[in-house]
């Protein structure tokens, strides 16, 4: 056989590959990790940034404050409690006052041109209360104000009111005042009308004794609206309307 035919024959035929064309590739479903194979910018977070925990001291400081609110309403309860009790077992009423008696025993302006006054007051405190008696205790002030000006001013006595007792207090007060001329022709013009208006005040210092027990001390302030007739020296005033209001201070 020729030799060119010889080589054709040993030549290699590429053969047909058959492929299933159901077979697909499998993706696992859970990529695989990388231990080995992580780059230098992958660095793992460290633990303590990882897992966010609250500061220790700030818990502290929260427990703190709620048990000093808690503390708080309850004694605020408390006391609420026992002044309910007080008021349903003796029933706390505030006194009674009246003004008596004015007498002017000197009104007056001196050579300076200020104004010099000298009041005598009796002042009526009639205590209502069955099972509670009041103190007044000393530097208790009363004063008398025409107007926005005060005329003069003394202090309230101190003494012991049982229940259910009623106390008449004579008071001298006596007071200088700088504008004595413009204030001496405002009152002559008002007292050409018969009406003088006057206020009579008292910041007074009390204390409570219910049976044995004497309890804190709270602030009476008086206020007596009073409507006069002259402000003469030495004679006996006529005290045209009188009225007084009562508020407790603690």
């Amino acid at each position: 056989m020729p030799s060119d035919m010889i080589q054709l024959d040993q030549r290699i035929h590429p053969t047909s590959i058959v492929i299933d064309k159901e077979t697909k590739p499998t993706i696992p479903l859970v990529p695989r990790t990388r231990t080995d194979q992580s780059t230098p910018f992958e660095r793992p977070l460290p633990p303590f940034l990882s897992l966010a925990r609250p500061p220790k001291n700030r818990n502290c400081c929260c427990r703190v404050i709620c048990c000093i609110i808690s503390l708080l309403l309850i004694f605020i309860l408390i006391i609420g409690i026992l002044g309910l009790v007080f008021y349903l077992v003796f029933h706390p009423k505030v006194p009674n006052y009246s003004v008596d008696r004015l007498r002017i025993t000197d009104f007056r302006l001196n050579l300076d041109l200020s104004l010099y006054a000298r009041f005598n007051i009796r002042v009526t405190a009639k205590n209502p209360n069955e099972k509670i008696g009041i103190y007044y205790e000393k530097r208790g002030k009363m004063s008398v104000w025409y107007k926005n000006t005060r005329l003069c001013q003394g202090y309230f006595p101190d003494f012991y009111q049982g229940p259910l007792n009623t106390t008449a207090i004579d008071v001298s007060l006596s007071g200088q005042n700088q504008y004595g001329n413009t204030l001496m022709q405002a009152l002559q013009q008002q007292q050409q009308t018969g009406n003088i208006p006057l206020d009579l005040k008292v910041d007074q210092p009390v204390s409570i004794r219910v049976q044995s027990l004497k309890l804190g001390k709270v602030r009476f302030l008086v206020t007596c609206k009073l409507t006069v007739d002259s402000l003469s020296s030495n004679n006996l005033i006529s005290i045209k309307a009188s009225k007084c209001k009562i508020r407790v201070k603690l």
